[in-house]
């Protein structure tokens, strides 16, 4: 039962939270001292979680997350999403582009008393980057001479 729980908390936050930018739901779903270990984070414990929705839903006015696989392994919830939308405000640092993008999201969320106590996040900010054409992919190499 444990993990269903844990299973459905996870999506609670997606949706709640970065999907509909109901920040307050963050205090309840992650533990005050959670630990976050995506670099690049935008700290710890829910303020840290609302900071990083925060920031988002800044950037994309249609911010979405959307969980395509889901896996939970005993106090651990892993999933890989698509997120993205609209770029309609500053990301990086770079200003708005107007192009709609989304990339590959990689989260692991380890439960401790039906609380979120750390997160590791792998986006593919480099990604979003080059489909926003705020950064040019690499050129390809030239053939060695035979």
């Amino acid at each position: 039962m444990a993990n269903q729980d844990n299973e459905k908390r996870y999506r609670r936050l997606i949706e709640e939270v970065f999907n509909q930018g109901r920040m307050e739901v963050a205090d309840e779903l992650v533990a005050p001292n959670a630990v976050e270990r995506q670099r690049g984070g935008a700290g710890d414990g829910p303020e840290g979680v609302k900071r990083t929705a925060s920031i988002l839903r800044s950037a994309f006015r249609d911010f979405s997350l959307t969980i395509e696989d889901l896996v939970v392994d005993g106090d651990k919830v892993w999933a890989r999403q698509r997120g993205g939308g609209t770029n309609t405000g500053s990301f990086f640092g770079h200003p708005p582009t107007g192009k709609t993008a989304y990339i590959e999201v990689f989260d692991v969320v380890r439960f401790e008393d039906g609380r979120i106590a750390e997160h590791w996040g792998v986006p593919d900010q480099l990604g979003m980057l080059m489909a926003l054409g705020l950064v040019a992919p690499p050129g390809r190499p030239t053939p060695a001479a035979v």
